[in-house]
């Protein structure tokens, strides 16, 4: 009988919580690593193209799942996985990123190695590591590894952050013994029940003669899983419930307290007008960045209460170890019916827009292509939306009940989107995933498509080809926002080899996109990309407004010369 080892004990740990895909590029330092995650029988491993790849589609499953692996090589592997990596952490998702590394004896030989700076000290990729992971570890000793695996894995789950393991090359067949039982690294940290009471004390003293209250919601509530416990509070409170663009689809859109996204100058359904009008707004989760107040001009005008994933701050207090979900289960049970919100949201909500419907032999446009996804979203549909104007067609749609909506908008990387829906597709297999892309994110991870062939995904990919970085342009344009244009079409069919079912269209007009979403609805086997031609002044209103303000704010002048 063989031995148990450290690779065996992280796969038994990666399988305990929940992963069941683990997400690599192999190198020669973390191959040993590599055969023992793929001898469980409950891993499956996926292979991505490269690194920057393998951290985004490692940031989607974690999406799907709550927890995901990205398992590369040391420093060329690692620096490139930094990336996605700063996504999980920017988006609050535990991603635990795994890297081999030089065998235990080179360093004190002083041997120089491959894949690294050409210098003697081999502790700098881990040193980079502690600045974008909530904890890192370096495994020195096969006896170590039990503690330090356990200590990584627990701390990316309670904060919701990724983590970071090192593992040598020498010590990943080496012995160790098995793990304990899973509650050692999954159990939460419980909300202090004294700090919980006071918190809501003073949150019963905050809204103690307020006539207008109203919930902001905000990104952090689905990472703290909060999402049934804010349903109860805003249903027991009867007040208005906007949310911030990037928590679309985080309270439910044909809820009747359902007031839109509030975005300050692109607001949809005329949140910014009830977030204004309003006396009292309990924050929830809420993540307030230039981009999400364009430009700072958008933030909540009069002193606020903010419910994070584990502390509460109101005007003049503030109380630590108070979980997102009992503070506001436990807010339910004490607040006041009071819908004066939504009374006077019914008069300032604007009237539905007028549909156009173009014919078939129309120029196709931005709004056209908007349109008919918006026809493609059900309760089984999950939408990724890419950095640019995406976002602005993104959050102009509807979500029926059950359909997902996904933006990476605190990190903003382009290119995001396609890997990233590739990893949560492999998550959630039962989802219908609709992306939409600009041609130039495309081009910065498009060899992720050729994962989806191979694992035969039927992801819709909307390629909105306006020859450009449309979002750069509105903030400030140059020539470095023009880009070498593609037959995007058949670069996706290229990835098909002889075993491949992706589908390249192209469309030009409305007629060719009613053709080709039939056809890509009737694909099953693989991806289906969709390449949309558009004018290349053809960008939405509210990515030209948001991008002035967000330009003025990178533009003010230094405070101190």
């Amino acid at each position: 009988m063989s031995s148990f080892t450290v690779g065996d004990y992280l796969a038994e740990r990666l399988v305990q919580i929940g992963i069941r895909h683990h997400f690599v590029v192999p190198g020669d330092y973390n191959l040993i690593l590599l055969d023992k995650l793929s001898s469980h029988p409950k891993l499956t491993e996926v292979g991505c193209a490269n690194e920057l790849n393998c951290s985004m589609a490692a940031e989607g499953y974690a999406r799907a799942k709550g927890v995901s692996a990205c398992v590369v090589t040391y420093s060329v592997g690692a620096i490139s996985a930094f990336n996605g990596t700063g996504s999980a952490y920017a988006e609050n998702l535990p991603l635990i990123l795994i890297s081999g590394s030089p065998n235990t004896n080179d360093a004190g030989e002083f041997h120089l190695l491959h894949h690294t700076l050409g210098e003697h000290d081999f502790t700098y990729q881990y040193e980079m590591a502690k600045k974008i992971t909530c904890c890192a570890v370096s495994i020195k000793r096969a006896v170590e590894a039990p503690r330090l695996i356990d200590r990584a894995i627990r701390a990316a789950l309670i904060a919701r952050k990724p983590a970071y393991i090192e593992i040598p090359t020498n010590l990943s067949g080496a012995a160790c013994v098995r793990p304990g039982p899973p509650n050692a690294v999954t159990d939460p940290v419980p909300s202090d029940e004294g700090a919980l009471a006071a918190a809501i004390d003073q949150a019963a003293q905050y809204l103690d003669g307020k006539k207008k209250p109203m919930i902001l919601v905000g990104p952090k509530i689905r990472r703290a899983g909060a999402e049934k416990e804010l349903l109860k509070l805003a249903e027991a409170l009867g007040c208005s419930v906007a949310v911030q663009p990037a928590a679309k689809g985080f309270f439910p859109e044909d809820h009747p307290q359902f007031v839109g996204i509030f975005w300050g100058q692109v607001s949809t359904l005329a949140a910014d007008s009830i977030v204004h009008w309003a006396d009292a707004i309990i924050c929830a989760g809420t993540a307030f960045t230039d981009y999400s107040t364009v430009g700072w001009t958008a933030l909540p005008n009069i002193p606020h209460m903010v419910a994070e994933m584990d502390h509460v701050t109101f005007p003049g207090a503030h109380f630590s170890r108070v979980r997102l979900c009992d503070f506001l289960l436990k807010l339910a049970e004490i607040v006041t019916y009071n819908d004066s919100t939504m009374i006077e949201y019914r008069r300032l909500r604007p009237d539905p827009p007028i549909e156009r419907f173009p014919n078939g032999e129309e120029a196709l446009t931005r709004k056209e292509v908007s349109r008919r996804v918006q026809m493609l979203l059900t309760q089984e549909t999950t939408l990724f939306v890419e950095t640019g104007d995406s976002w602005f067609n993104g959050v102009q749609l509807r979500l029926p009940q059950g359909a997902g909506f996904e933006v990476e908008m605190q990190w903003g990387h382009i290119g995001w989107s396609i890997p990233a829906s590739f990893g949560y597709a492999l998550g959630k297999r039962d989802r219908k995933i609709v992306v939409m892309v600009g041609d130039g994110s495309f081009q910065v991870t498009a060899q992720e498509v050729s994962q989806m062939v191979r694992w035969n995904l039927p992801i819709i990919i909307f390629l909105m080809n306006n020859k450009g970085y449309t979002i750069e342009v509105e903030i400030h344009d140059g020539l470095y926002n023009r880009i070498k244009n593609w037959d995007y079409a058949k670069l996706v069919e290229a990835f098909n080899s002889t075993d491949g079912h992706a589908l390249g269209l192209q469309a030009a007009t409305v007629g060719e996109l009613v053709v080709a979403i039939e056809k890509a609805q009737g694909n099953t086997e693989g991806p289906t990309l969709i390449e949309c031609a558009l004018h290349q002044d053809d960008c939405s209103r509210e990515l030209i407004t948001w991008g002035h303000f967000v330009a003025a704010a990178n533009a003010r002048p230094p405070t101190h010369s």
